[in-house]
């Protein structure tokens, strides 16, 4: 038998998460948390799923996509909360990617700052600029802005 003390249910778990019941629908149908029924047929969650939502938003918020935060996710054990180990395996494998994101971030921040913040209203100045698409040699996307990996 399971302790009533240890789950929550969907309102509670939305209230405790800061998400809309909505958002843990979502969650559940892309496999990011797990409730189980009730003989009433109402779920319940562990009280180990505020941690999975947390994880989840925090990495959305860092522009990591679901599918991978699923795949990482899935990783973890399911009917029990996630040790520290498991926890730092995840972080770790995250490690240069997260590292990437940050390094492009900065250097958009940085250039578009230049290129909005210079009044110049100049194309031969302009960082964006590609002139008879002569990047385009070099691969696709903003290649004056994008850094396609850590050295």
């Amino acid at each position: 038998m399971v302790d009533p003390d240890a789950e929550l249910t969907i309102g509670q778990l939305a209230k405790r998460a800061g998400v809309t019941v909505t958002t843990l629908h979502f969650y559940e149908e892309r496999g990011l948390i797990q409730s189980r029924r009730t003989a009433g047929n109402q779920r319940r969650f562990a009280r180990h799923m505020l941690r999975r939502i947390a994880f989840v938003r925090v990495a959305q918020r860092v522009g990591i996509p679901l599918r991978e935060i699923g795949e990482a996710l899935a990783r973890l054990p399911v009917g029990q909360a996630p040790t520290q180990d498991d926890w730092e395996q995840l972080s770790t494998s995250w490690q240069a990617d997260l590292d990437l994101r940050i390094k492009q971030l900065v250097r958009l921040r940085d250039k578009l700052t230049d290129c909005i913040g210079c009044g110049c209203l100049s194309l031969e100045r302009c960082v964006l600029r590609n002139r008879d698409d002569k990047l385009g040699a070099t691969g696709t996307g903003p290649r004056r802005l994008w850094i396609d990996a850590l050295p």
